[in-house]
């Protein structure tokens, strides 16, 4: 009977700790103040990584604690939109730099650079990136293009999208890869629209929503056949579940939270999901709070 006791005792003991530590991590990061964030990645471990627009640096977080450091330091002539970590590298998005970089995650080094738009192109916006096992495709919302950086880094090109017309404002924003690489899903936001591309051709089609709005789409997250869409303005995350040959989705569930301040992008780690708040429009943007919700699936 004593012995069952102490067992039951361990056991409550065990339970308890577990619970501790599931509790323990945090729902709000904080980021430094005026850091003025947009994409956010998921690494490896319980790794996040978060850039910086203006400046181009890069916060990496250890999502269970919810302490971090900066990896990549700010230099003049970068920024740092949409992010993707792929193994030991972390590829970044330039915004209006018209440009693409790559850093070393174990270092925060500079590994590569690409000059994406071309040379003297005054309209341009390079937003987010997908990586496939051949390429990191970058999306630019004021060119109806994407931009292909080979995965060995080699000359990159350009994947002409003569299927999707170019409008006022921002255009093709976030990007995500089917597994095999072979299809590319992308947000037109100010059109409202999804759109499925030939990785390998360009040619694209819009994905029929069954009226679920995308209007304000941001950054994405595929997870099998559901589709995570970050409505940024409008603070909330909208899933879709798309068919077999992803031309159509209906939607599962709206995700809002009162810790949403124009969320953009959406990463998931540990099992858990985690979005960037940009705060687009706040005040004294250079000096504000900026931090990194973990969203309750549900």
């Amino acid at each position: 009977m004593r012995r069952s006791l102490v067992a039951l005792i361990a056991l409550a003991s065990l339970v308890f700790a577990a619970t501790a530590v599931g509790q323990s991590v945090p729902d709000r990061i904080d980021l430094p103040d005026g850091w003025q964030p947009e994409g956010i990645a998921a690494g490896a471990g319980s790794t996040l990584y978060v850039g910086s627009i203006p400046t181009g640096a890069v916060r990496r977080i250890n999502a269970r604690t919810g302490t971090s450091r900066t990896l990549v330091r700010a230099r003049e002539g970068r920024a740092a939109i949409g992010l993707k970590a792929v193994r030991n590298r972390l590829f970044v998005a330039g915004g209006p730099t018209g440009k693409a970089f790559v850093y070393s995650t174990r270092t925060g080094r500079p590994v590569a650079d690409f000059q994406l738009a071309p040379a003297g192109t005054e309209d341009t916006f390079i937003n987010d990136v997908a990586v496939t096992d051949d390429a990191a495709y970058f999306t630019d919302s004021r060119r109806s293009v994407l931009y292909v950086v080979p995965r060995d880094l080699s000359t990159p090109r350009e994947l002409p999208l003569p299927d999707i017309p170019l409008l006022e404002d921002n255009n093709l924003n976030g990007i995500v890869a089917t597994p095999d690489g072979a299809t590319l899903i992308a947000v037109q936001g100010n059109a409202g629209r999804l759109w499925r591309i030939d990785a390998a051709t360009g040619r694209a089609v819009v994905i029929n929503t069954g009226g679920a709005p995308v209007t304000n789409g941001d950054g994405l997250l595929l997870r099998g056949r559901l589709l995570y869409v970050v409505r940024n303005r409008l603070n909330r995350i909208v899933v879709l579940r798309l068919n077999s040959e992803r031309t159509s989705a209906t939607r599962v569930r709206t995700l809002r939270d009162d810790d949403f301040d124009v969320p953009t992008t959406i990463a998931r780690q540990d099992g858990r999901l985690y979005a960037v708040n940009a705060r687009f429009g706040t005040d004294d943007a250079e000096d504000a709070d900026y931090w990194v919700t973990r969203v309750r699936d549900r």
